[in-house]
């Protein structure tokens, strides 16, 4: 007996003690904004909510599923009886198509979550049209200011284009300007020398990198004439850009077997050297094969370091030193600051099982 009236009375206290608790209810839990479109930016909509407690309700969080939606909302206790908001902001902007979020409402209320929903569905904007002929050269537009051609094998010829319009309302003249001498493995040609009104031609560039002396990345530029202006400056110039590799493909067992096989450090240490100094020091290169290893191009592209071969062919079984040199003025003349530097060097060789070997270097400065 005593039992049952201790549970009763458990019970009417916690009935009670919720009956005290704030309660949250909502206008509504759901809002559908239709059709919007993209470029209107940003729609908001309220989600008013009222506490039907006895006791001041707190939101303590409001989170929204997703970056997109933005809710803001009343901070401060909401009285028994009084009313409070939540304003929640889609933001369309690259989000085509329907949509649908989620915001987590979190309080001190009996009901402590709550979720609310907003959807719709987003109009793309309408495609800006697009310019095939972005670069302008004089009176001449081109599809592009550059040429990749990517990786070609020593020995071979690759051949790539540019297309080129004339946009204006009067007869222009094209040509291309190379230097033969210099870079005698590119060959160019013009599908049109004299270009009419609105008509488009085609500047082909073949690539023989038998004919070129370069291993690794190479760049190099042409240049455009127009109406037979000579112009060598920026505006009128084409970059081109390869990398050149040698085949290994065809190579039998018993050449790979003979083949020479480069062993070096891959990490090297300079330690630590005081802003302004100079350090240097001797990397021990060794060719483990049989044949002759040849250091075909040593890929350096910090200006602070300097690495170079005693000899750039060492037969099968010997060594030689690359000197290692630092300095830690910058060519402008400022200093190197203090701390941690880790730079890569790429080795270029006629190892098959690794022609490109990158080393790492490494030092602090004081």
């Amino acid at each position: 007996m005593k039992r049952n009236f201790l549970l009763a009375s458990l019970l009417i206290v916690a009935v009670s003690m919720m009956a005290q608790q704030p309660v949250i209810t909502f206008e509504k839990t759901e809002h559908d904004f239709g059709k919007i479109n993209e470029n209107d930016g940003r729609v908001s909509t309220i989600f008013e909510f009222k506490n039907e407690g006895m006791e001041p309700l707190v939101l303590s969080n409001v989170r929204a599923s997703c970056g997109c939606t933005t809710p803001t909302w009343t901070r401060t206790p909401i009285e028994p009886g009084a009313k409070g908001t939540i304003t929640v902001t889609y933001n369309p902007k690259g989000r085509p198509g329907r949509f649908q979020k989620t915001v987590t409402v979190t309080s001190n209320a009996q009901n402590a979550t709550t979720k609310l929903y907003i959807k719709g569905e987003v109009i793309p904007a309408a495609a800006k049209p697009v310019n095939k002929y972005p670069v302008t050269m004089g009176d001449v537009s081109f599809n592009k200011k550059s040429i990749q051609f990517g990786t070609i094998m020593k020995g071979a010829n690759t051949t790539r284009s540019l297309e080129y319009a004339n946009l204006t309302d009067h007869e222009i003249t094209v040509a291309v300007l190379t230097n033969s001498t210099d870079i005698p493995f590119l060959t160019s040609m013009l599908s049109l020398e004299t270009v009419q009104p609105k008509q488009s031609g085609t500047l082909s560039i073949n690539f023989d990198a038998a004919a070129c002396k370069e291993w690794g990345p190479v760049a190099h530029r042409i240049y455009i004439m127009v109406n037979g202006k000579r112009s060598l400056t920026e505006e009128y110039q084409i970059d081109l850009f390869a990398t050149i590799e040698e085949d290994f493909s065809q190579l039998t067992t018993a050449e790979r077997q003979q083949a020479p096989i480069l062993e070096i450090a891959k990490e090297i240490d300079l330690g630590t050297i005081k802003a302004g100094s100079k350090t240097s020091k001797k990397i021990h290169l060794k060719n483990a094969g049989v044949n002759t290893l040849h250091i075909r191009r040593i890929v350096n592209n910090n200006s602070n370091l300097k690495l170079e071969p005693a000899k750039s062919s060492i037969k099968g079984g010997k060594s030689t030193d690359l000197k290692l040199e630092l300095n830690a003025v910058q060519s402008n003349g400022s200093l190197l600051g203090a701390g941690n530097y880790r730079r890569q060097i790429e080795i270029i060789t006629n190892d098959p099982q690794q022609p490109k070997m990158f080393i790492y270097v490494k030092w602090t400065i004081e």
